[in-house]
């Protein structure tokens, strides 16, 4: 046991010596004159952690910290418990799976912030980690993207296709490019768009492996900003590149399908995501911006754990009001049909995390372009729609595909049901 302890105590004194060194090779750097790669990394935690609890002398030991934890953990909790009671009302009234399947997977965004958010605050010291398995914004974004499809697939179906090409006219593009204009019916563009979202899916996650690796490898580096010698700025630049194309392209592909939500709250979908995103993006940066300044380090916490809590925190905080906004925004009255019985909750929730229509959306446009660069006149062309090939949906109703919806294809491919999946195959 002593040598134990005697262990402990070295290896203590060898870190807080270490941690020692550093500040002070940063604190002399401060006065000389340094370049942009001669900036070090400064560590991200303390040598020393707080080992006391909540309870502590026989009476309560609330500080900051752990009042922070209380509340994180209680709007945590909230944000789940809505959630739940919003994704049981789809699940129980599952009468369009194309539709409602998304629409699952986008209601999962508040209450998988907030655990993780939680999860972070609580275990600050491996903030990083947790900040990099959060995974959920591309799965929205994209849940939302094929949401729209559905949307637009229906109406084309019903024999009113006339009002989903009404919108088709040539239009100037959002800003910062509105001197560009585009023409929807342009099956390359339409195809383009569609990728600028889906491909947030493929990008999001390998920049979450590669900052994971680069961080057991500490060459990652948050605490040195964006400082070339170190991963986390080509880590953040290809992230927020991605993430930029991918809202752009749902902008995009949101004012085109605004006519098919009509009645449905197209705003209030549209924002729920979008704020989402721009809040965390947005507070994360500001919690950034204020280390150093009105963020100071403490004995057990240093500026970027407090800037991390900070972001945590307050994130938790706003789940609770974006669970209740989708609650809103996504209700399952739509989708009940008067006197049919419950559906089974497991259907539902399998559908969810079935993400092989997101395989089949990928694949589908790495055929139409792989196409398109080979010189193949269907997909160049404006194409038309051939109502003998419209899919059928759960109802036995006729239902187009992505191509035909927005008259893209020709009737260049038909898609195949097979055990509940719909693959693209060439005539």
């Amino acid at each position: 046991m002593r040598q134990g302890e005697k262990w402990i105590r070295e290896g203590t004194r060898e870190t807080s010596k270490r941690f020692d060194e550093a500040t002070q090779v940063a604190s002399s750097l401060q006065h000389k004159p340094m370049g942009v790669f001669d900036k070090p990394c400064i560590p991200e935690n303390t040598p020393g952690e707080d080992e006391s609890t909540f309870w502590a002398n026989g009476a309560p030991h609330w500080d900051m910290h752990r009042i922070g934890w209380a509340i994180a953990g209680a709007c945590a909790a909230a944000s789940v418990i809505i959630t739940f009671f919003s994704v049981l009302s789809h699940c129980r009234s599952y009468t369009n799976r194309s539709e409602q399947r998304q629409i699952i997977r986008i209601l999962y965004m508040p209450p998988v912030y907030a655990i993780i958010s939680f999860l972070s605050y609580r275990f600050y010291r491996s903030y990083t980690y947790y900040s990099l398995v959060e995974l959920t914004k591309q799965v929205t974004l994209s849940a939302f993207l094929l949401l729209l499809i559905e949307y637009v697939s229906s109406t084309a179906s019903n024999h009113s296709a006339e009002n989903a090409m009404a919108r088709k006219d040539k239009s100037a593009l959002p800003i910062p490019f509105c001197c560009w204009r585009y023409r929807p019916t342009k099956a390359y563009f339409m195809y383009t768009l569609k990728w600028s979202v889906l491909q947030y899916v493929i990008i999001r996650p390998l920049c979450s492996i590669a900052g994971i690796i680069c961080e057991a490898l500490g060459v990652l580096c948050e605490s040195a900003g964006y400082n070339p010698r170190y991963a986390n700025l080509y880590i953040e630049f290809i992230d927020f590149i991605s993430i930029t194309v991918a809202l752009y392209g749902l902008i995009i592909f949101y004012s085109l399908t605004a006519a098919e939500l009509t009645g449905r709250r197209p705003l209030a979908k549209f924002l729920c995501i979008k704020l989402i995103v721009m809040f965390t993006f947005y507070q994360s940066f500001v919690f950034g911006w204020l280390e150093g300044t009105v963020i100071k380090a403490t004995d057990f916490w240093t500026e970027a754990n407090i800037s991390n809590g900070l972001n945590a925190l307050c994130i938790c905080v706003e789940m609770v009001g974006f669970s209740i906004m989708f609650f809103w925004a996504y209700p399952a009255k739509e989708y009940r049909i008067a006197g049919a019985a419950k559906t089974s909750i497991w259907r539902p929730l399998l559908d969810s995390l079935n993400y092989s229509d997101f395989a089949l959306e990928i694949a589908g446009s790495f055929r139409f372009f792989l196409d398109y660069f080979r010189g193949r006149p269907e997909a160049h062309g404006h194409g038309h729609l051939h109502r003998e090939n419209l899919r059928t949906d759960e109802n036995g109703r006729p239902k187009a595909t992505f191509g035909q919806a927005f008259n893209l294809n020709g009737g260049k491919y038909v898609q195949v049901r097979f055990h509940d999946l719909f693959l693209v195959i060439p005539r």
